[in-house]
Formats: structure tokens, C-alpha cells, sequence
């Protein structure tokens, strides 16, 4: 428009993501020559989840302590407060949790939330709105009330004031998430309620100020039934019963953020409650902050995972974009972020972060344009370096799922801290749902969990065409198999290879994928400024240990099953199964 470049909004925050946008193509080099954009965000409500402690430790937390200095607040305000928020609205999140879904009731109390509002003054020139979790049992913990039951008319009137006394003060809050009745966080079942009775309840307090309630779905309890089926058990029934202004928080996958699993079968099955997905973004599963792993292709597999639920916009990703209440459509992410320098610990985890803030904007980008952009914009736009990294970075997640746990395997890892392989692991008298060999069932005839309806047809809660898939060992995706099967060891593979040597054959491909990454990087040391590039490597080093770490721990641990040879032609292992058996790390700090 006569030389000049024009950005228009209907809001003051979609003129701010209008500048960042722009500077975004400025930054990558793209031509700008009467470029005609328009945009609108897949999800309405874009935000991150943190797992914050009042104490200033976070939980899954890899990357230092909490942003929130919560004994200066609200009198100091850290510059970095605003430099998060700069940060978050450049890609687009416009909302985040700031404590543990394992929430402390005192987050509640008076002094704290003066402390709330220093931080939700700090976020909201970026358009970044605040949620807190909470404690389910506050009104008995923080209001000496005699209990919390949401049935209980003075509960309901406790939560009406002290929503009421939050919003004077934040007159933008956005509302409450819950973990309920989960890992031994109180809930309404503790009172013979269902969970929509208790988020109803929350909701009432909440919609005289258009506030929202999320409520978690991962819950799960000590039963002989598949953990892999029990929310799905436990919240279709209620389908329906939510009030309007509750969303239903939903992990990607049925267990517990794994490397790999297959969509949540929750996806699709209560078309009347409104649903959004929750990703991890901190890497409790993957590595934590030392090993390299782009997210975005797990993000995408999922969002783009189609479940015939219905004729059209059965994705993931269209499902709850598009769910009974759209204009409350929202999506969240387990943040990574502490206050390490680099934000995230590892260089390359703040390509999740940011991965994730495109993709809750525009679900349909690409894993290989996110992580082109944020190479550009964070070490050069140098083809050379973005064209190998970006690459490196696509192949990333999937080199961890093969020396971690490929072709199904799931939740072997470590107990408690979940860090390193531990498939023997057993605590005597501990819940089997928490124990390794509960997942991975190997024995002398083979390995793998049976859900199909011969085992404990978790296939069933899956739509056809995907639960016949899925419940036949032929149709079956063989990055499910061990999911949904206990598979012979001689079971012969699409490529030829028994079960055994194809397990061998990717658990060590996974290893030559990681000093693959190394000699990558080492290449372009002319290309990376002198501190990045040594912490990488120092990272990139550890990875490579603990891959083969993983090998073979694995491999020698199902070979007493097996009674089957590693392949001669393979790399043979360098530790003993004894000596593996021996470590036991000590990483309370981040729990």
C-alpha cells in the first residue's frame, strides 16, 4: 500500500503477532514484495503448562530453577518476566499455568496472589493471560472448612469468593486447571462425586468472569485393568455431563508422554465435552535436557493422526479444533523453561518450545519449516548449516525412539526419575502399572503387551477401520507392535528379520544415529560461535553414551528371554548385565 507494509488486527494482541510475523520473514530472508497474508490461530487458547513449585524447584523440570521468584514478589519483578512474555507472544502462546498441576493449596492464599498479579501485570502487554492450578481440597486445607465436597454448599460458596477475590485483582484471569483424583491428588471421587461434578462446580465459580476450568484425564489407579484404558473408562461415561466453560485436558497418548504412542482413544469418543491436547514439552521421558530431540514430528503424529470418528475433521487436530464449543478451543504444552541461560537447558529443547508455539498457531506446518525457521533465526540462515541441522533435527526423535524403546516398547525406563533404562526394574509389594515388566511382559515366548481382544482389548476403545488395524498383527504399524501385542520371538518382520534380530538391528541404529549427530556437528564448527558449539558437543557426547547405555541394557536384559544371539554382525555390547543393573542415579532434584 504505496510502499508501506500494513498490519491490521482486531485486537491490540493480533497486531502483535502481526509485528512478530513480520519480523519473522524479515529474519528469514523472505521477500516481502506485496505479500498479502492473512492468518487465523488453529486453537483459541495457546498456552503452557508449568510445573512450578511454590519452593522454586520444578518438577520434570531440566533446565534450573523457576522463573518465579516468589519470596521477592510482587515487590521485585525480574526482567526476565517480561523477556518470557516477549518471547511467548512471538510465537503466539497467549496464556500459561504458572504452578504444578501437583498444586499447592497456598497458591490460593492472599499473599500469593498479590504475588499472581505482579506476574499477570508483567505478561499482559504481550497478551499472555494467567491460569492457576489448584488443589482440589483447598477449601478444607486453606478455608478450615470440614471438607471439600462439591456437592457441599459452602464449598461451592468458598470457591465463588475466592474467584471472585482473584478476579478483583486479575480482571483477565483465565480460570483453573485441576489434576484430580490422580497419583493421589484429591479429587471429588474422594466424596463419591465424578469428576464432572467437580469440575462443574469449579465452573460455576468461574462463569460470571467467562473463566475456564481445565480438567486433567490422565488419572489412573492401582487396578488389575489396563492402565492404557482407564481414563478413557472413567471419562466417556461423563460425555455430556461438563459444562460448557470446561475443557477436558487430554494427553497425546494413553500411559504418560512415551516416546511413542499411538493417539489417545479419548480423542473422538465424547463428542459433547469439549477436549484439548496436552503435549510435554520438557523432555521427562526423552533425556531430559541432555539429549537432542525435536519434538515437533511427535507433535505432528499425533495432531495429525486420523481417528474415523467422524465423517470429516476426524484428525486430532480437527477434533479439537473443532469440538462442540469451538471458540474454546485450546491446546497446552508441559513447558521447558527454567532459568538457565539458554532457557530450556539444552540449546536445541528451545526448538520445542518454540515448535510448539507455531504449531498451536497453525497446526498444518510442517516438522522440517519449524525447524528450518528456528535455525534461522537462532544460529544463521546460512543454507548449508540450516539444511544439515533441520535434517539432524527431523531425524532426531525417531533415533530416540530406536535406542530407547522401539517398536511399541513403552515405560521402561528408571523408577521415579525416568532417566535411563531399567526394564528389570521390581519393587517388591510396589503397584504393578509402575513397574517396567508390567509393559514390556517379556518372557520365553516373546515380548509385548496384548490389547487386542484376546488380551486386554484396549483396541476396542480405538474407531474402525484403526482398532482392526491395530488388533491384527499384520495390519498393525510395526512402530505399534509391541504396543498392542505380545509378539513371538521368531515372529518374522516386514523386512525379513526375526523379531529378536530386528530389535537388535534398531537398538543399534539408534546408537550409529547419535555419533551420526556428533560428526554432523563437529562439521560445522566454523559455523556455530565457540560456547554453543562446545555445549552442544559436551551434550551431543552424553547422548551417545546413554544410547548405548540403552542398548545395552535392553538387548542383554530380553536376551535372557530370548535365549536368542545378537546378531555377528552387530556391534557387541561393552557393559555386563550385572553392571547395568548396579546404577542407580540419585536426580531427586527433579522430581
Amino acid at each position: 500500500m504505496g510502499g508501506k507494509t500494513v498490519i491490521s488486527a482486531g485486537t491490540s494482541a493480533g497486531l502483535l503477532y502481526g509485528a512478530f510475523h513480520l519480523l519473522r520473514l524479515q529474519q528469514l530472508g523472505g521477500n516481502l514484495q506485496g505479500l498479502d497474508l492473512t492468518e487465523k490461530p488453529s486453537y483459541a487458547l495457546r498456552m503452557l503448562n508449568h510445573w512450578d513449585n511454590l519452593d522454586g524447584t520444578v518438577e520434570r523440570g531440566y533446565a534450573g530453577h523457576s522463573l518465579w521468584k516468589w519470596d521477592e514478589l510482587p515487590a521485585v519483578i525480574s526482567p526476565r518476566y517480561r523477556e518470557y512474555a516477549r518471547a511467548n507472544a512471538s510465537i503466539g502462546i497467549n496464556a500459561v499455568v504458572l504452578n504444578n498441576v501437583n498444586a499447592s493449596p497456598l497458591i490460593l492464599r492472599d499473599d500469593y496472589l498479590e504475588k499472581v498479579k505482579a506476574l499477570a501485570d508483567s505478561f499482559r502487554p504481550y497478551g499472555i493471560r494467567v491460569f492457576l492450578s489448584i488443589n482440589f481440597s483447598a477449601p478444607a486445607l486453606l478455608g478450615k472448612l470440614e471438607n471439600s465436597d462439591p456437592l457441599n454448599p459452602a464449598v461451592l460458596r468458598w470457591w465463588k469468593d475466592k474467584t471472585s477475590e482473584i478476579y478483583q485483582q486479575i480482571p483477565d484471569f483465565g480460570g483453573f486447571l485441576v489434576k484430580a483424583n490422580s497419583e493421589g491428588q484429591p479429587g471429588p471421587q474422594d466424596y463419591g462425586r465424578t469428576h464432572a461434578d467437580g469440575a462443574n462446580m469449579l465452573a460455576a465459580a468461574l462463569r460470571p468472569y467467562s473463566g475456564l476450568v481445565l480438567w486433567r484425564a490422565f488419572v489412573y489407579n492401582p487396578s488389575a485393568e489396563d492402565r492404557a484404558k482407564q481414563a478413557y473408562q472413567e471419562f466417556v461415561p461423563l460425555d455430556g455431563q461438563f459444562d460448557d466453560n470446561v475443557i477436558l485436558q487430554v494427553k497425546n497418548g494413553p500411559i504418560d508422554f512415551q516416546p511413542r504412542e499411538p493417539y489417545n482413544p479419548l480423542f473422538g469418543a465424547m463428542p459433547q465435552t469439549s477436549q484439548m491436547v496436552e503435549f510435554q514439552i520438557t523432555q521427562e521421558y526423552l533425556g531430559f535436557s541432555n539429549h537432542l530431540v525435536f519434538l515437533a514430528p511427535l507433535f505432528k503424529e499425533t495432531l495429525d493422526a486420523q481417528t474415523y470418528a467422524q465423517a470429516h475433521a476426524s484428525t486430532v487436530a480437527g477434533l479439537t479444533q473443532q469440538g462442540p464449543h469451538p471458540p474454546m478451543s485450546a491446546i497446552a504444552g508441559v513447558a521447558n523453561i527454567g532459568q538457565d541461560r539458554n532457557w530450556c537447558g539444552h540449546h536445541f529443547a528451545q526448538a520445542n518450545w518454540y515448535a510448539f508455539g507455531r504449531l498451536a498457531w497453525d497446526s498444518s506446518l510442517s516438522s522440517d519449516s519449524l525447524a528450518r525457521e528456528w535455525l534461522s533465526a537462532t544460529f544463521s540462515p546460512d543454507p548449508a548449516l540450516v539444511t544439515t541441522l533441520s535434517q539432524l533435527m527431523i531425524d532426531s526423535r525417531e533415533a530416540v525412539v530406536n535406542y530407547m524403546m522401539p517398536l511399541g516398547l513403552h515405560h521402561i525406563f528408571a523408577f521415579e526419575h525416568h532417566y535411563g533404562p531399567e526394564p528389570w526394574g521390581d519393587i517388591p509389594g510396589g503397584r504393578p502399572d509402575w513397574m517396567p515388566w508390567y509393559y514390556h511382559n517379556a518372557d520365553s515366548l516373546g515380548i509385548g503387551f496384548d490389547r487386542t481382544p484376546s488380551g486386554s482389548n484396549a483396541v476396542a476403545q480405538y474407531h474402525s477401520p484403526i482398532r482392526e488395524q491395530f488388533a491384527n498383527i499384520s495390519s498393525c504399524p510395526e512402530k505399534y507392535l509391541l504396543w498392542f501385542h505380545h509378539v513371538p520371538w521368531t515372529y518374522r518382520m516386514k523386512n525379513g528379520q526375526s523379531l529378536w534380530d530386528n530389535l537388535c538391528y534398531t537398538y543399534q541404529h539408534g546408537v550409529d544415529q547419535t555419533r551420526h549427530f556428533q560428526q554432523v556437528w563437529d562439521s560445522l564448527e566454523e559455523k556455530v560461535d565457540i560456547q554453543r558449539f562446545g555445549e552442544v558437543r559436551s551434550k551431543l557426547k552424553i547422548q551417545t553414551r546413554d544410547a548405548v547405555w540403552w542398548r545395552d541394557a535392553c538387548l542383554l536384559y530380553f536376551q535372557t528371554f530370548s535365549k536368542m544371539p545378537i546378531p555377528v554382525t552387530l556391534e557387541r555390547p561393552i557393559h555386563d548385565l550385572d553392571e547395568l543393573k548396579k546404577i542407580k542415579l540419585e536426580l531427586k532434584h527433579h522430581n
